[in-house]
This record gives C-alpha cells, sequence and structure tokens, in this order.
C-alpha cells in the first residue's frame, strides 16, 4: 500500500524534560503519530518555521493536520483578550495560519484538530467563543480529558464518515461562534456548540473540535489518508 506523507504540525515550548536533559523542544503528543499510522499514512512533524515557507513545505506533502494546543490570540479575529484565554502562541499562529493558507491554496487535504479547527475558521474570517464550560474531564478537572457525544449532519462530508452520533474525547474551552467564509458546520455538541466543520467543494478540508488522537477511533484520519490518495471516501470507514 501506498502510504501518503501527512504533515503534522507541533508544539514549540521552552522547556521539556526527558532523561537528564530539561531543554527547548517541539513535541507532540505521540497520539497523533499513532493515529496516522493505523490510518495508513507516514506522519512528518513541521514545528513552527518562517510562514512564507509553508506553501513549499505543503507542496512536498499528501495532506496536513493541524494539531491541538493553546488559545488563537484574539487579536487575529478582531476580539479584546477574555481574561480566561491563555497566553498567546504568536510563532504557532503565524506558521499554523500559513500552512492552512497554503493548504487551501494547493487543495491539498486538510484536517484541523481542536486548536486547528479554530484556527482553521479564523484564517477564514470566523470568530471564536473565548470560553465555555463543560467539554474538558469531569468538573473541569485540568489535563483531563472528558468524553461527550456529537452528532454528525446529514449531508455533510463528516456525515459521510460518521454517521449520526459518535462518542468523542474532548478537552477545550473555545469554540467556533461565528463561522468562517465558506464553512458549514457538520456537527454539533448536545449544548449546540459546533464540534466539526468543513468546506463544501470538491478539496477535502474538515476541522473537528475535538482529540481523536485519544481514542481508537481512526474513521476520520482514515478519510484524511483516503484524501490524500485521492482515494473519494463516500462511506463510513471501517
Amino acid at each position: 500500500m501506498n502510504r501518503p506523507l501527512i504533515g503534522i504540525s507541533t508544539y514549540l515550548v521552552d522547556s521539556a524534560r526527558w532523561g537528564l536533559w530539561d531543554l527547548p523542544a517541539t513535541l507532540l503528543p505521540a497520539g497523533y503519530s499513532r493515529l496516522v499510522r493505523e490510518a495508513g499514512g507516514l506522519a512528518v512533524l513541521l514545528p513552527p518555521d518562517a510562514p512564507e515557507l509553508a506553501a513549499s513545505v505543503v507542496a512536498r506533502l499528501d495532506a496536513v493536520v493541524v494539531a491541538g494546543g493553546p488559545d488563537v490570540d484574539p487579536a487575529r479575529y478582531g476580539a479584546g483578550r477574555d481574561p480566561r484565554t491563555g497566553p498567546p502562541a504568536a510563532e504557532r499562529d503565524a506558521w499554523e495560519g500559513a500552512l492552512i493558507g497554503a493548504a487551501l491554496e494547493s487543495g491539498t487535504p486538510l484536517l484541523g484538530i481542536c486548536r486547528g479547527m479554530q484556527l482553521l475558521n479564523t484564517v477564514l474570517g470566523g470568530t471564536l467563543t473565548q470560553h465555555l464550560d463543560g467539554h474538558t474531564g469531569p468538573g473541569g478537572a485540568p489535563g483531563v480529558f472528558g468524553t461527550h457525544t456529537v452528532t454528525a449532519v446529514p449531508g455533510t462530508r463528516y456525515a459521510s464518515v460518521v454517521r449520526g452520533d459518535c462518542a468523542v474525547p474532548t478537552y477545550h474551552h473555545q469554540a467556533v461562534d461565528r463561522l468562517g467564509a465558506g464553512l458549514v458546520a457538520s456537527a454539533h455538541a448536545a449544548d449546540g456548540a459546533v464540534e466539526a466543520v468543513e468546506l463544501p467543494g470538491p478539496g477535502w478540508v474538515l476541522g473537528v473540535q475535538w482529540h481523536p488522537e485519544m481514542g481508537d477511533d481512526v474513521r476520520v484520519m482514515a478519510a484524511l489518508v483516503a484524501a490524500a490518495l485521492s482515494e473519494p471516501v463516500t462511506e463510513p470507514v471501517a
């Protein structure tokens, strides 16, 4: 089987510890590369770099995943900072925004996960709700993933991959508010929060608010891999 090259954006942190070392690092939870591998792809990590290089990077890839992480700077969508919004991650915002723009321009299949979905929305001119409750672990416990059900919107690309209701791993306190240009909501939580967005049309562009890398359901990632191989998915992937 031909295994497409799937680029995944990463964190950039001032300090990470392993063995004897405590150093600045680019890192990513291993669940992302595991999910890509289980879905039939080859993962390559994309640490923050100069935004002007994004198009040349995307040109070498078969698909792009923009990973979860810190809150998007509200200045990117013209909002003041809510006191509950986390500190800005300017390098990631700039780099990943450029990756998204390059993927949209080139027609490269694109999947945004959590922050990645939110950044996709803001790149296309949408806005975010800076705080909502009930989408993390029990009682809002820090660092604990929760689980809730999302419901697909019939007729959407997401619904063709995962029909009906699906329990998903979740950890976020921000969400899509006004949709960006061309985006449609393709799944919702019980409280009405937008849980997936997509761009209708021939290109494959999907964002999910939850964290598929923290579970065992490979269907969304398998659909991205199929799109990277130019194999349209019209039925749920087993």
